[in-house]
């Protein structure tokens, strides 16, 4: 099989090691030769192919003994936002920065923990913008990475590594993290599917922060059911967590399967009320972009959903919001890394205070110190109330917004970026124009609802375009639902770059 094993999925990988078609060594083997093969992509920061040896021939021998889980020898690899225990894989954590660079962590991330405890093999980790904030991954410190369907175009952000890998064949899946829309940009933009989920459902311990109230892990794979394996491995209660949802462990692939009442073969989705709501299809919405959406919601409608007309008032709101808390957040976050402990130190200065200034103006990028500098703004004698306190009071109102959105509707529906992926420093050093590109994605995660993104198709220069799907708390199960039933229907999911 090791002519085509860089095309299958999580399934279809766990399937092929539980009948022994192939081992975890030899698929550990061929996709390590292909990480190093594609080397000009950018998505890989570091790799160890000794410790993930060791890791595939541990997985192997547990299947021999009969411990046939899902992930058990499934390779994958994670967003460098996480970090790894050192000692085991081998690979430092760095948040895509210089301020630390070459970090070796003495643990790992309970997301990480929890993958490697279900039997997954690290090969890598990935690619970011710095510190997770950016929606090109152009940002990152020591690379930008390149769009596989496109070189000379982005692969969003800021978990571009990860979707420029699973996308180019590379991975069959990665984790990735979404503050503001950071997993399903890039899956739209790279032509996969990833899922964020309700806020809490997977543990923030061990993720490097950016802003603790919106920072959330997700896996993102091929399809919705290898989404739904990941996720069911990701997730759960963790008390070293304070924000962790205290609830029983989730099988989010049982649930995916399981038939909806009055459903049947050719309609799988009957019942389900799908929302638009007006606000997501705007006139500045890309023609491509609007094409494609609204033929995959024909299609589901097709297979027995209804569409819905609702509305989100708010939704322009998001952005101004979302640009105050997030800073105001980074700021105080990112206050850790001042040269004493841990990360880059300034090599010379001549007091304490000089020290501080030295380090973190060599050690940050200039979009981290931007948004340093406006959220310390706003949260500055003064400010606080004029700004901070009124975007935590709009955000109240954007999470009433979609509750009043959902007596009408089980999943809202509509695009995850207003065009398909631009070209390499097409936005031109304006910030701004990025932020913008955040506004159909921002909202649900100021809610701190689920939202994924499903390939939908192509649009202009044959670049994927992907359906958004926002559902209500905890009910990731009725996402993954509707995307499966969507991508049993289509191919958008199974096409890849040349």
């Amino acid at each position: 099989m090791s002519g085509d094993l860089h095309d299958l999925g999580v399934a279809d990988i766990g399937r092929a090691l539980r009948q022994r078609r192939c081992s975890s060594v030899e698929l550990t083997l061929h996709l390590l030769t292909r990480l190093s093969g594609h080397a000009s992509l950018g998505t890989v920061l570091s790799s160890d192919a000794d410790r993930a040896l060791e890791q595939a021939r541990a997985a192997d021998a547990a299947l021999t003994r009969g411990e046939a889980g899902p992930l058990v020898g499934v390779p994958l690899a994670h967003k460098d936002i996480f970090v790894t225990d050192h000692a085991r894989t081998g690979l430092p954590s760095t948040a895509g920065s210089k301020m630390l660079a070459g970090y070796a962590s003495p643990f790992d991330a309970t997301v990480v923990a929890r993958l490697a405890a279900a039997g997954t093999v690290t090969l890598a980790k990935l690619n970011c913008d710095e510190f997770a904030m950016g929606s090109s991954n152009e940002n990152s410190a020591f690379a930008p990475v390149h769009n596989p369907w496109d070189l000379q175009r982005v692969p969003g952000g800021s978990s571009g590594g990860s979707a420029a890998a699973v996308a180019a064949r590379l991975l069959p899946a990665a984790t990735g993290t979404d503050t503001g829309g950071s997993i399903r940009q890039p899956a739209s933009f790279c032509g996969i599917t990833g899922i964020k989920p309700t806020y809490g459902v997977c543990s923030r311990y061990g993720m490097i922060a950016f802003a603790s109230s919106l920072d959330q892990a997700g896996p993102m794979a091929r399809s919705a059911e290898d989404c739904s394996l990941l996720l069911s491995a990701m997730s759960g209660f963790d008390e070293r967590d304070a924000t962790s949802a205290e609830r029983p462990p989730q099988d989010y692939h049982a649930s995916m399967l399981q038939p909806r009442t009055g459903a049947s073969a050719g309609r799988p989705l009957q019942g389900l009320r799908i929302g638009l709501p007006r606000e997501f299809f705007p006139a500045a919405l890309a023609a491509d972009v609007d094409t494609a959406v609204r033929a995959a919601l024909a299609e589901l409608e097709k297979l027995g959903a209804t569409l819905v007309d609702v509305s989100l008032p708010r939704t322009e709101l998001s952005i101004p919001v979302y640009y105050i808390i997030a800073p105001a957040e980074a700021s105080s976050n990112l206050g850790r890394f001042d040269g004493v402990k841990f990360g880059h130190r300034a090599a010379q200065y001549t007091d304490l205070m000089d020290m501080y200034k030295k380090t973190r103006s060599e050690g940050f990028g200039p979009e981290v110190k931007r948004r340093i500098m406006i959220g310390t703004y706003v949260l500055s004698h003064g400010y606080y109330d004029a700004y901070y306190l009124q975007a935590q009071k709009l955000r109240r109102m954007i999470a009433d917004d979609f509750q009043a959105c959902f007596q009408a509707c089980d999943v809202i529906a509509g695009p995850v970026a207003p065009t398909v992926a631009w070209e390499i420093g097409a936005q031109g050093g304006d910030p701004l124009q990025a932020y913008l590109a955040d506004i159909f994605t921002l909202p649900a995660s100021l809610a701190g609802l689920p939202g994924m993104s499903v390939p939908a198709g192509f649009g202009a220069h044959g670049m994927p375009v992907g359906l958004q799907l926002i559902g209500n708390y905890f009910d990731e199960a009725t996402l993954l639902q509707a995307a499966h039933a969507l991508q049993q229907a289509t191919d958008f999911h199974t096409r890849r770059p040349t």
